[in-house]
């Protein structure tokens, strides 16, 4: 093992296409739809969709903030350099740090899922045994862990496995929906419309659980030091990846409000897919969509486990957090260290989930809390993008569209749901989703009175960036070269 010091990760392993499968991957749609969207019919009924569609336009302006700042600062760390060279120090660890939280909590959320699945497809009682399903989705989480240790090429071609596969599950029961016999009498466009929402708070909260549908696609920024051309591939896979996603979400939103009713849904909550699949193909089509959410799940936990690992390497480079997270392998250029502490914070974490409950209890406290720290980390690095691009905006309508005010209007959005939603959620929900953000104090405050070099950073300027040769090397070079042109705090 050596220091990252100079390159630390490999570069230019990733292409375009590699790029937009992660993104894809990440946003994990068979699980996401599982998952919560008995949660989300539970908080705004038949409006399903219209918070997805909704949620979708400003989500699009933090992809595009993510893209431009991506652009100026290529860094495993993503929001957490970017908003700590352009807002606050303070603010880009708390960043970092909520997103290093919530996916460590989806590291329970999702793998209880996938072990409760696994046994499903063997005897359905077995499932709801939550010591046994522990057991068996901490077995899929190693399995996760040592993909991810083997390398970027190695966890892409995981993923185009496992996301191939549920992409072609999920493509079929879309046109399986559409044919299904008075789906076309059932729709209603209403459901796209602001009637089904219980107010500002209701439409907040739906937004919220909606936000948790689409996160997972900034894996690709996480892997911007991995990526060929990553100052402009990075936010171009992220944006397709979203695309892809928002279509297939609002068409399995739909199909679910089409076949199923109400109390069909909440009845079946993480297993509505099963339900839909065999309401639309008997005998078969459930066991085919739990297929489809096992692989989703088990995919999505490799991209999750790759934006924890990378954004710890990122603080431990900087001396934010141990600088052992900084440590990489020889052979495989992976933040080794990062990922075996990832692996036993998560491991410690699944025994205590135990106590906490059935699996739904568990997933449903948890996807809220995540959503809450989603929304803070993607609305500070909504601010930072036309922090960053501040100088240009006056330049051109499409800096001022694309860097200014899409992203603004996302920044907005996401820490208006942030507070709207904290009187709307369960005590453990905001216990878990706040409290998880406050321990992020005690490292901040440590590393800070030692004198990290972070906390005396270079402010991040679109004008003073330093553009990569051929956009491949070294992605530090351009990215220090940035800090010796810009101009202190």
């Amino acid at each position: 093992m050596r220091s990252s010091s100079g390159r630390g990760l490999r570069p230019n392993v990733l292409g375009t296409f590699d790029t937009v499968v992660m993104a894809v991957a990440g946003s994990a749609p068979a699980y996401s739809i599982a998952a919560t969207t008995a949660v989300l019919v539970a908080t705004v009924g038949l409006a399903g969709p219209a918070a997805l569609l909704y949620c979708a336009i400003p989500m699009l302006g933090i992809v595009l903030a993510f893209g431009r700042l991506g652009r100026i600062d290529v860094n495993a760390g993503a929001g957490y350099s970017w908003v700590g060279r352009t807002l606050h120090p303070f603010l880009g660890f708390l960043s970092g740090w909520a997103l290093v939280v919530s996916t460590t909590i989806f590291m329970v959320a999702g793998s209880l899922p996938a072990g409760a699945m696994t046994l499903g497809l063997f005897d359905p009682e077995l499932a709801d045994n939550p010591a046994l399903a522990t057991t068996v989705g901490a077995g899929w989480f190693l399995a996760m862990l040592l993909v991810v240790l083997g390398g970027a090429r190695m966890t892409v071609r995981a993923q185009l496995l496992l996301t191939g596969v549920e992409s072609v599950i999920l493509l079929f029961f879309i046109g399986a929906a559409l044919l299904h016999e008075g789906a076309a009498a059932a729709f209603d466009w209403s459901w796209f419309g602001f009637s089904h929402f219980d107010g500002p708070a209701g439409f907040a909260s739906g937004a919220l659980i909606a936000t948790f549908y689409y996160w997972g696609w900034d894996v690709t920024s996480n892997l911007s030091e991995e990526i060929r051309d990553s100052r402009r591939v990075s936010g171009l896979g992220a944006l397709v990846g979203v695309g892809v996603v928002f279509l297939l979400f609002e068409a399995f939103t739909v199909a679910v409000n089409v076949i199923l009713t109400a109390g069909e849904i909440q009845a079946a909550g993480s297993n509505v897919l099963a339900v839909l699949g065999a309401a639309i193909w008997p005998g078969v089509g459930g066991k085919l969509l739990v297929i489809a959410v096992l692989l989703s799940t088990v995919a999505t936990l490799e991209t999750t486990l790759i934006q924890v690992t990378r954004s710890l390497f990122a603080m431990g480079r900087d001396r934010t957090m141990p600088a052992a997270l900084g440590l990489v392998h020889r052979r495989w250029n992976t933040p080794w260290a990062a990922i075996c502490v990832v692996g036993v914070v998560a491991l410690a974490m699944f025994v205590a989930s135990t106590a906490l409950g059935s699996v739904r209890d568990v997933v449903t406290a948890a996807v809220a809390a995540i959503g809450l720290q989603i929304a803070l980390y993607y609305g500070l690095a909504g601010i930072a993008a036309v922090v960053a691009y501040r100088r240009m905006l006056l330049t051109s309508v499409r800096d001022f569209l694309l860097s200014g005010a899409w992203p603004l209007l996302g920044a907005l959005f996401m820490l208006w749901i942030f507070f709207e939603s904290l009187g709307e959620l369960s005590g453990a929900s905001v216990a878990i989703g706040i409290g998880g953000l406050a321990a992020g104090l005690v490292p901040m405050i440590h590393y800070w009175r030692r004198g990290s070099t972070y906390y005396r950073p270079a402010r991040l300027d679109a004008t003073c960036a330093v553009e990569p040769d051929g956009g491949g090397g070294d992605p530090h070079r351009a990215h220090y070269a940035d800090k010796a042109l810009a101009t202190d705090f």
